[in-house]
């Protein structure tokens, strides 16, 4: 399966589904941010700290899979010069619709987040990565292109799911209420699904998921080239996910970017 194509797709429907990041942000939220009191989200529960981002006006930002018309349009009120990069035609819309509704000037471009080739070296003084790379199978090139766009200095500022959330069958655990350990990570919904099921999502053009091991989520960066300087866990409510009362289910990390001659 061509997993971009079909992920595109999957998350143009989500739009339509109105999932909670592909609804855009308000216009009170746009004014707000233009007077300088704004937030966005790496995670579903817990704001990014302000200290992470810093003063962001005249900053060359890049949302990095990260369509929905929610930290794009925020940081470009801030006064920030904004790129938002997205698999999803109907997510990029989104952001689209808040630049035209609220004045904003925002830059869409759509494409594939492990391959940021049409943009040059050292681009982007901040990347935003929001929980999205569970959505593609490989993403250590995502920390490699993150890296190479990005100015000396700059930082990359990911969200992402703990892998502890593929552990578990999902459907299993609605029917029974029970968190039973079924499958191992890495994961992938492709591979380890039940057939029916899978069939059953792909009919309904829901978005298909991998789980990274944490190696590959932090040890990536670092292995990229990236300092990590920051994180903190999240966690879904705990009457939407029973995990949450047990382990913050999500993780955001700040990773500096620093040439290799200036780390020793």
């Amino acid at each position: 399966m061509d997993i971009k194509a079909y992920n595109r797709k999957a998350w143009d429907s989500e739009v339509i589904r109105k999932n909670i990041w592909t609804v855009p942000v308000s216009s009170r939220q746009i004014e707000r941010a233009r007077k300088g009191k704004w937030e966005i989200f790496l995670t579903p529960g817990k704001p990014v700290p302000p200290d992470w981002m810093g003063e962001v006006r005249d900053k060359k930002i890049l949302c990095l899979a990260s369509g929905g018309g929610q930290q794009g349009p925020i940081l470009a009120a801030a006064g920030a010069v904004v790129t938002v990069f997205d698999n999803s035609t109907k997510q990029l819309e989104q952001d689209q619709f808040v630049a035209k509704r609220d004045g904003l000037d925002i830059d869409t471009v759509q494409g594939d987040m492990r391959d940021l080739s049409r943009f040059e070296n050292r681009s982007f003084d901040l990347i935003i990565h929001p929980v999205s790379n569970t959505f593609v199978p490989d993403i250590l090139p995502v920390w490699k292109e993150a890296y190479r766009v990005l100015k000396e200095g700059g930082s990359l500022l990911s969200g992402f799911d703990n892998p502890v959330n593929h552990l578990f069958d999902w459907d299993e655990v609605e029917k029974t209420k029970q968190l039973k350990v079924k499958f191992k990570i890495p994961y992938s919904d492709e591979k380890y699904l039940d057939k029916h099921l899978l069939k059953a999502m792909i009919k309904n053009k829901q978005p298909l998921e991998f789980g990274h091991s944490l190696q590959n989520q932090l040890g990536g960066q670092i292995q990229a080239g990236f300092i990590l300087i920051g994180y903190y866990d999240d966690s879904d409510p705990v009457d939407e996910n029973p995990l949450a009362k047990y382990i913050a289910n999500y993780g955001a990390t700040n990773s500096l970017k620093i040439e290799i001659s200036k780390k020793i």
